[in-house]
């Protein structure tokens, strides 16, 4: 999503179709044309881009590399070839390098961030206190591999992990009997994209995989739809515990 004035225009990756209005302006590219993106966004007066959305890394073609995007190959394949927060880093320089700023999805829209608290009727127990240091511990060993950001804890153990194929898949092979969804923002990671998210979706795969409830960090994890998401697990009598992280 990029924005030059007061308008926006949405850059939809090749295979990654976003969930927009029909009408809304856009431009479609291949990761083998990014210079050629970038040289018509500069074309276009664009200032600001704001990375969201869910894209997993599309396999390159080597034949559809053009000649803007050659000069580019070496350090596009070096940072696809880093975790996921070191590619996002050298994916922002490349923006930065071409003019236009990146800012974070929580900058246009901070209501994006929930309120600190139990925002349910139902509440996490002394075991689920515990659970959620685990987490915290957890979330150092994802930092290391730089990859992922969610887990699920059951019953005082990990019982999975986030993959590359993101936290509705690793709900979806998750059968728990109580426990929760713990997810966080790597320690020191790039804040302004791929900041963790959560929504409807989520809740309904935690319900499904018989956890109690929901753990994310404050200040570090979007909610979408935050009305609907905390109305699910009132439903099926759930928890979302919006915490501060652990500083000790």
């Amino acid at each position: 999503l990029i924005e030059t004035g007061t308008h926006f225009i949405v850059c939809e990756m090749a295979g990654f179709a976003p969930d927009v209005p029909a009408d809304a302006p856009r431009i479609h590219f291949r990761l083998e044309t990014l210079g050629t993106l970038l040289a018509d966004l500069r074309l276009r007066g664009v200032t600001q881009i704001c990375m969201a959305g869910v894209i997993k890394r599309p396999k390159v073609d080597p034949a559809a590399i053009d000649a803007a995007t050659a000069p580019l190959v070496g350090r596009i394949s070096a940072a696809m070839a880093k975790g996921d927060d070191g590619t996002l880093r050298e994916f922002i320089a490349i923006f930065e390098e071409a003019g236009m700023a990146v800012v974070g999805a929580i900058d246009i829209k901070p209501d994006l961030l929930p309120p600190s608290g139990i925002l349910t009727r139902h509440a996490p127990t002394a075991d689920h206190l515990l659970e959620a240091v685990l987490g915290d511990e957890e979330l150092a060993n994802m930092t290391r591999a730089d990859l992922g950001q969610a887990c699920v804890i059951s019953n005082g153990v990990v019982v999975e992990r986030e993959d590359d194929a993101g936290t509705d898949a690793m709900l979806a092979r998750t059968r728990a009997s109580g426990g929760m969804l713990f997810k966080a923002p790597k320690l020191g990671q790039e804040r302004r994209a791929d900041l963790p998210t959560i929504g409807p979706q989520t809740a309904q795969g935690a319900a499904k995989a018989g956890l109690n409830g929901i753990v994310i960090e404050a200040e570090g994890v979007m909610v979408l739809d935050l009305a609907q998401v905390v109305g699910i697990l009132d439903e099926n009598h759930m928890f979302l515990w919006v915490r501060p992280r652990e500083t000790t």
